[in-house]
């Protein structure tokens, strides 16, 4: 019999909601496999349905930050008192993407506010092109799987995003073929130019993601050489 675990992250609640959602798996059977009961699943998919990614969230990630405080936990992780991990523990910070766009906004110049608590609007699904899924999916490959952040990029929904990154993981490209009806979108494969042009997307979008990184890197190494120099 599996112990029965009493937390579970973000991703492994997004991902039984959707597993559910697309009929990959019953309720039941994700509960067994989380070692919950099926109320709890239920829940989930509830809250994912009413809100979104936020739903699933737990209180926490909505608690308010003051910009003292996030003040402290940039400058406390700038002057090398501890890790990523080790100032969101400190400062009860939900998560290191959080940490790491405070520390995008001082190492830039700009002014750090108090935030409040709110939810974001979920994004529904819309209809897309063949090409446009795959361009949706290698952005988010290229962008360490950033399912939401692909999501508001493109204006799609964060569970179209995350069915399509699975097909395509299982079938390739032709696993983000529309097969609803017969349309253009069928043809069994891509001409070389088409494939060259996607393949130049997928490129750029890798080169834009790992230039933003570096961006930050830099400025990030500019001021510890600037403290240095004052000590």
């Amino acid at each position: 019999m599996s112990k029965r675990r009493s937390k579970h992250t973000l991703d492994e609640r997004i991902e039984a909601v959707l597993r559910v959602i697309e009929g990959i798996a019953s309720v039941s059977t994700i509960a067994k496999e989380y070692a919950v009961d099926r109320t709890t699943i239920n829940s989930w998919v509830r809250k994912y349905e009413a809100d979104g990614v936020d739903g699933l969230k737990e209180a926490r990630t909505w608690k308010k930050y003051s910009g003292e405080l996030k003040r402290e936990a940039v400058e406390f992780y700038l002057n090398g008192e501890g890790s990523l991990r080790m100032t969101c523990e400190k400062f009860n910070i939900s998560s290191n993407s959080v940490l790491r766009q405070w520390i995008n906004q001082y190492t830039s110049g700009k002014e750090i506010k108090s935030t409040s608590k709110g939810r974001e609007t979920m994004t529904k699904g819309r209809k897309t092109t063949l090409q446009e899924r795959i361009e949706i999916v290698q952005y988010t490959i290229a962008n360490e799987r950033n399912y939401h952040e692909a999501a508001k990029k493109y204006n799609a929904s964060y569970q179209q995003v995350y069915s399509w990154l699975r097909k395509y993981e299982k079938d390739g490209k032709q696993g983000l073929q529309d097969r609803r009806g017969k349309t253009l979108e069928t043809k069994a494969s891509f001409t070389e130019e088409e494939k060259l042009q996607l393949r130049i997307k997928e490129l750029e979008h890798r080169n834009q993601y790992l230039e933003a990184e570096n961006g930050l890197l830099k400025k990030l190494k500019e001021i510890e050489r600037g403290m240095g120099q004052r000590d």
